[in-house]
């Protein structure tokens, strides 16, 4: 990569090469001024420039690419947009953005998603649209069956780059590049820059411009972070003294579907509203899960990992990682549903009395220690053995830890739990 980009200051997104068409949209969209991301990318993308962008979920890429492109295909009236995400939700809050900003353009989008049926994917492709949408595996079905082109992409985006590789991304990802035309902007955005990520900028891109908003893996700074360590046929209980002491939107992380189904339930036994998003749910029940949770309609939504990415809600109050995750990359992850667009939020995370080294290693990547909480209403953990040498925790590498496998196997069931206010594209 060539160059890296300093922070500029600019007011309202005057001055960032917007035409006057596009700023008058997002003056009607009630867009005020850019996010960090924003701020930095659109001035290179708009110029052409290949872009690798570093930042967390929540922080506003979606019109950081978003802009570029739409401005591009309205101004060449010729060529077509390519965006690629790793999960359905995500996709289909991507084309709401994108749709909002460009129809008013004459611009169209397709959206290729998993789990819907390919008829009216077919026809939404029949009529020629500006931008396709598109999770890999999908994507990849339409293009073996030879009902979608990409020899004519312009400009090609992957957003999530990070978790497509993480949920086994990589061969599709591949093909879909092998279909794109060699001249063509490309732009890759993620939360964590690992060496695979470097190996495909440097194969795919043509002297890119890196953009890095905070450092691979660090933390919202407006994310109050809390342990809690106890025993797991307690952790229930302290759920709902978690729901009972703060009385916002929730969301909740467990570590499989059976542990988000058996949580929910639990909730819904204690009288809370709470619906549930993984993966064994359809297309139409996770669209009516996270429908309604923004609503309001369900306080609290339980979530695993491979379906997090996609949401990207507003006014999230708390994160409660009921089980810890598989990964320390993944509690970042976690945790960034919240405390979005300058806002404050509040994460907890359960743990119990064995899982020493899976919370060192999320303390090593976000390199702060954990504070320890209790409630005298519940059975004593001793917490001796997190935090036994306070100089052994504070040791903390200066280099990003990437991603590492937790020492111990998945706990069953859980739900988590994200605070945070915002949430801006």
């Amino acid at each position: 990569m060539n160059q890296r980009i300093t922070k500029t200051t600019n007011e309202g997104f005057y001055g960032l090469g917007i035409a006057p068409s596009i700023l008058d949209i997002l003056e009607k969209l009630h867009y005020k001024s850019p996010t960090p991301i924003q701020e930095k990318v659109i001035p290179e993308a708009t110029q052409g420039k290949d872009v690798v962008g570093i930042a967390q979920t929540g922080t506003g890429k979606t019109l950081a690419f978003g802009i570029p492109m739409i401005q591009r295909l309205a101004q060449t009236k010729s060529g077509q947009g390519l965006v690629v995400l790793p999960t359905r939700e995500l996709a289909l809050q991507v084309d709401e953005v994108l749709r909002k900003v460009g129809t008013s353009l004459g611009l169209r989008t397709a959206i290729l998603i998993g789990g819907a049926a390919f008829g009216p994917q077919m026809n939404a492709l029949s009529r020629k649209p500006h931008i396709i949408i598109a999770t890999p595996g999908r994507l990849i079905d339409h293009l073996e069956q030879k009902t979608v082109r990409l020899d004519g992409t312009s400009i090609v985006v992957l957003d999530e780059a990070d978790r497509m590789l993480d949920m086994g991304f990589a061969p599709q990802i591949q093909k879909i590049f092998h279909a794109l035309p060699k001249e063509r902007q490309t732009m890759f955005f993620s939360a964590t820059m690992p060496s695979a990520i470097m190996r495909m900028a440097t194969t795919q891109m043509k002297l890119p411009v890196s953009i890095e908003i905070a450092p691979a893996g660090t933390t919202a700074e407006r994310v109050v972070q809390e342990l809690f360590i106890v025993p797991r046929e307690q952790k229930i209980s302290l759920l709902k003294k978690m729901l009972e002491k703060y009385h916002g939107s929730t969301l909740v992380f467990t570590r499989t579907k059976h542990g988000a189904s058996k949580v929910v339930r639990q909730i819904r036994d204690l009288g809370f509203t709470a619906a549930e998003i993984h993966s064994n749910r359809s297309l139409n029940q996770r669209r009516e899960a996270l429908d309604g949770f923004k609503s309001g309609k369900y306080r609290v939504l339980v979530a695993t990992d491979i379906a997090s990415r996609g949401i990207d809600v507003v006014g999230i109050e708390l994160v409660i990682n009921f089980d810890l995750p598989s990964t320390s990359d993944d509690y970042v992850h976690r945790i960034g549903r919240t405390a979005r667009a300058g806002a404050e939020g509040r994460a907890i995370t359960f743990a119990t009395a064995d899982q020493y080294l899976e919370i060192r290693s999320i303390e090593r990547l976000i390199r702060k220690n954990l504070p320890i909480s209790e409630l005298p209403e519940l059975p004593h953990v001793p917490a001796s053995q997190f935090s036994h040498s306070s100089e052994e925790r504070n040791e903390y590498p200066r280099s990003g830890f990437r991603g590492r496998r937790f020492g111990s196997q998945s706990r069953g069931g859980g739900h988590r739990r994200s605070s945070g206010r915002g949430g801006r594209f």
